[in-house]
């Protein structure tokens, strides 16, 4: 091989390198948020290329409220689905949509947009 084509290759192997990491690992750290309220847990969700916080903490036996607040028009996150707990809510452009439900048995929880590519993790801890 010539020192061109080493350079090619090493190029394309750091940009193959480089994709996967932005599009696998770069942002993934998870955002945690615990929720706060008397009576009702709430927690606000910003939506945008994903869920921030994406990891939400609550207590099990008592009423949580997710408010999503959908800061775009992408209709991959058009939807969220909570399967554990039986929530498929479509969320409108630019509003806030609330998600409401008791979890009654700890544990942790995946939440996704309706396509599955967007998640976020529900951690229902001990009361």
């Amino acid at each position: 091989m010539s020192t061109a084509q080493l350079l090619v290759t090493a190029g394309g192997v750091a940009l193959i390198g480089w994709v996967l990491w932005y599009f696998f690992l770069a942002g993934r750290a998870g955002v945690a948020a615990r929720a706060m309220g008397d009576d009702v847990q709430r927690v606000r969700i910003d939506v945008q290329g994903g869920y921030t916080p994406n990891e939400v903490h609550v207590a099990a036996g008592r009423p949580v409220r997710l408010d999503f607040f959908r800061n775009e028009t992408n209709p991959c996150t058009e939807e969220v689905v909570l399967p554990a707990f039986g929530v498929r809510a479509w969320l409108a452009p630019h509003e806030t949509t609330p998600v409401e439900f008791t979890p009654a048995v700890p544990g942790t929880y995946d939440f996704s947009c309706g396509m599955g590519m967007v998640h976020g993790r529900l951690v229902v801890e001990p009361a």
